[in-house]
């Protein structure tokens, strides 16, 4: 089995349930030492920063579970690759798990609809208030091409 941290889309519970059916929420999750980016595909990813902290969901996952989240972040291509790190589970207590990283650190604006599931999906699990309204707030409601702001703009 293998933990998995979920801050995007695959926080929703029924994303999950399609992609990975045997997965099992543990619960709630923090990621210190990054920030949220919405990079130039359109997608969210992590990029360092101290005193940083990224919320999200930590999954256990079978080997199939984790086969099925390669194909849909794509590492077959570099989309993403996975990665383990620290992550801070309910309790304080500390533990390994796979995290996936995008290929690109470039700043760009979220596809169209991505930020409304990631933001549904937040609120779904309980991330705290002010967390998912910093998520919401990436979201541009009219593009203006001015940089869209990131979590630890905003935060």
């Amino acid at each position: 089995m293998t933990l998995y941290f979920a801050y995007g889309s695959n926080m929703s519970r029924a994303l999950m349930r399609r992609r990975c059916p045997t997965a099992q929420e543990i619960g709630r999750a923090v990621l210190p030492g990054v920030r949220l980016l919405i990079n130039d595909d359109g997608y969210a990813t992590l990029v360092p920063a101290a005193g940083g902290r990224i919320e999200g969901v930590l999954w256990r996952l079978a080997p199939r579970d984790r086969a099925a989240l390669n194909a849909y972040e794509r590492t077959d291509v570099g989309l993403y690759r996975a990665v383990a790190m620290t992550v801070r589970a309910a309790g304080g207590r500390h533990c390994r798990a796979l995290v996936y990283v995008a290929r690109s650190r470039r700043a760009g604006r979220p596809r169209p609809g991505y930020m409304a599931l990631v933001v549904g999906a937040a609120r779904e699990v309980g991330l705290p208030e002010p967390y998912v309204a910093a998520l919401a707030r990436i979201a541009p409601t009219g593009f203006t091409g001015a940089r869209p702001r990131e979590i630890g703009e905003i935060a």
